[in-house]
């Protein structure tokens, strides 16, 4: 809790937003990227009183894309994923649909990453 100073939400669902905003320093950034089917809902009380900010973007050029990977690598920032073969990705759907899923599926389409599932 409040131990973040900026959070890109990538996901595409509908989801609450108040433990995220939780999750922010004072002068802390939710930035959205996801595009929901339905508005999310954003209570002001927590954004007002701690001095956060939720702003929204769209998928930047090359040049922007190549600035994030530089900063995230710069500052050792990686993504959780659960790699999975192609052969698994039925299974994973279903997963989705249940909610079960902890991190975002890459799929190794020519599996030579490593085995999973």
């Amino acid at each position: 809790m409040g131990t973040m100073d900026g959070i890109i939400d990538t996901v595409s669902a509908n989801h609450p937003v108040i433990p995220l905003i939780d999750l922010l320093k004072a002068h802390g950034k939710l930035v959205v990227v996801g595009l929901p089917e339905k508005p999310l809902e954003v209570p002001v009380n927590p954004l007002v009183a701690g001095r956060k900010t939720v702003a929204g973007s769209f998928f930047g050029g090359m040049k922007e894309t190549q600035e994030m990977v530089d900063f995230a690598g710069k500052h050792n920032i990686t993504a959780d994923i659960e790699v999975i073969p192609m052969e698994y990705v039925n299974t994973a759907m279903e997963r989705l649909a249940k909610a079960d899923v902890r991190y975002r599926f890459v799929i190794d389409i020519a599996n030579n990453l490593h085995k999973n599932t």
